[in-house]
């Protein structure tokens, strides 16, 4: 079975590697034909169920899975549906409506464009495509570390964190490639952490809210198997400011000419201000996430609201 998604380069970041005195390296997701990671594990999802028969997915997302799972149904020739809550800016409902995906809005949080997703899901050859929490997720988004295995060496990974998905799949892909003694420093946005909440509570824990602007990181709760990782792996959970977050998108703007949403400059954070988390290793992999919901206007804009 041929995958959705491409093998992304590995690049060494020059500047970022001559300030902290480090090799630093860039798994380059944001390069995806969906413009995210998504597409890996959102992908080989729909792959699998078209072959058992489904034809109709209905995803509910704030934009990155949706468009992930609008890329999958065009490639397979399936209708997609994607839910998504008022909160989603009408440039990104476009995007997915380019692609022949419909667009239902739905709800003012996602929660409640997710019951509505579930509704429409009772026929028999409707599926619902979660955005991070399934195995199917997973085992894509693994395959982000069996490429970066064979790419390069590196000693600990750095990622952002939503629901989960993404840092089940690198946990997993660590483990599948004999390299489960890498650590994973797991990062998220203030106003974003549910993982943080949950590991600082010893439980899975429901955020109030999300008042973070990168909404795509923008899960109340975090899915049952991330927290469960962090039982069986070094998971290292760092919070980051909004502000260091695009702060981080801009430099990396100017640094490799490549825009990427505050969920992803999260993790750039860590490198860019050279966080504690980081001193102790010399060659960090950058999971560099992606994401639709940017352009050089909110980048302006995002730079007036934070004063930078």
């Amino acid at each position: 079975m041929t995958s959705l998604h491409i093998s992304t380069p590995l690049l060494r970041h020059d500047g970022l590697s001559a300030a902290l005195g480090k090799n630093v390296l860039l798994k380059m997701e944001n390069l995806q034909p969906s413009g995210s990671f998504k597409l890996r594990g959102i992908g080989r999802m729909c792959q699998r169920a078209a072959g058992g028969g489904i034809r109709h997915f209905v995803c509910p997302s704030g934009g990155n899975a949706g468009f992930a799972a609008a890329v999958a149904g065009q490639a397979l020739g399936l209708r997609t549906t994607i839910v998504v809550p008022q909160t989603t800016h009408e440039t990104v409902r476009r995007r997915i409506r380019d692609i022949g995906a419909e667009v239902l809005v739905h709800g003012a949080v996602w929660d409640e464009a997710n019951e509505y997703a579930l509704r429409l899901c009772e026929a028999p050859d409707v599926m619902y495509v979660p955005p991070f929490d399934h195995p199917d997720i997973w085992d894509g988004n693994a395959t982000l570390i069996d490429e970066a295995a064979r790419q390069g060496e590196f000693d600990v990974v750095v990622c952002s964190v939503g629901g989960g998905g993404l840092m089940s799949g690198i946990l997993e892909g660590l483990h599948r490639n004999s390299l489960a003694h890498v650590p994973l420093i797991a990062v998220e946005t203030d106003g974003a952490a549910s993982l943080h909440a949950a590991v600082r509570a010893g439980e899975l824990v429901s955020l109030p809210a999300i008042t973070s602007i990168a909404g795509t990181l923008g899960a109340r709760r975090v899915a049952q198997q991330a927290f469960d990782w962090t039982r069986r792996h070094d998971v290292r959970s760092v919070v980051v400011s909004d502000a260091r977050a695009v702060a981080a998108c801009r430099r990396f703007a100017d640094d490799m000419r490549t825009l990427v949403e505050p969920a992803c400059g999260a993790a750039l954070a860590v490198g860019y201000d050279s966080l504690p988390e980081l001193q102790s290793f010399s060659r960090p992999l950058f999971v560099v996430c992606g994401g639709i919901g940017v352009d050089l206007a909110k980048l302006e804009d995002w730079k007036v609201q934070f004063t930078l």
